[in-house]
């Protein structure tokens, strides 16, 4: 070999050396990028089951209301109906009382403001979790795309140092941008594209 090819092959070597630098900085970036996505998405995840369990215990517990309520409710028609049955007086007023107490605690099953447990307060509180719920499933999509565009990018920057193609790295970098652009969108903006 000659001096001028060994000269050549070095200075080959050194031009490989550096792009190999620069695509295992593209990787490490990309890595870094993967887990803050993978980590937003394991807590859009938990928040979104969380907020479905809560949302689904709301409804049972408006569902019981409901039934209460309408027992209650049966049972005070039922008394008005023996109020116009009964002549005795002592008896009327012995079942007014109750009809009047029966409609009462139907009315505090409606709406309970103080401890927030009527059928109204626990529809709202209901509808509240179904919302943070649906916002945290949009969230929990967009990371997902991210973290899968952070790893293709590493795929394709790592085939870039075994096959020499600097496309493929360029690609990975485009990745990467969508990425970015995908874990913008679920931290700021989950409901801009709909991806259920």
């Amino acid at each position: 070999m000659s001096a001028h090819e060994s000269m050549e092959h070095a200075e080959h070597a050194e031009h490989a050396s550096g792009s190999n630098k620069k695509i295992a900085l593209l990787i490490a970036v990309l890595a870094l990028f993967l887990a803050v996505s993978e980590t937003l998405g394991k807590g859009a995840q938990t928040e979104s089951i969380s907020k479905n369990v809560e949302a689904a215990n709301l409804w049972a517990f408006f569902q019981a209301k409901s039934i209460r309520r309408t027992v209650v409710l049966t049972a005070a028609e039922q008394g008005k109906l023996t109020l116009g049955a009964t002549a005795d007086d002592a008896i009327k007023a012995t079942v007014q009382k109750q009809v009047d107490d029966w409609t009462k605690t139907a009315q505090r099953y409606r709406s309970e403001p103080e401890t927030g447990e009527g059928t109204e307060q626990l529809a709202a509180k209901a509808k509240h979790a179904e919302h943070d719920r649906d916002e945290a499933t949009a969230k929990y999509h967009h990371f997902e795309l991210a973290s899968a565009a952070f790893q293709i990018g590493i795929v394709l920057a790592s085939a870039t140092i075994i096959t020499g193609m600097i496309a493929l790295a360029y690609v990975g970098g485009v990745l990467t941008l969508a990425g970015l652009i995908m874990t913008a969108l679920g931290l700021w903006w989950p409901h801009l594209l709909h991806l259920h």
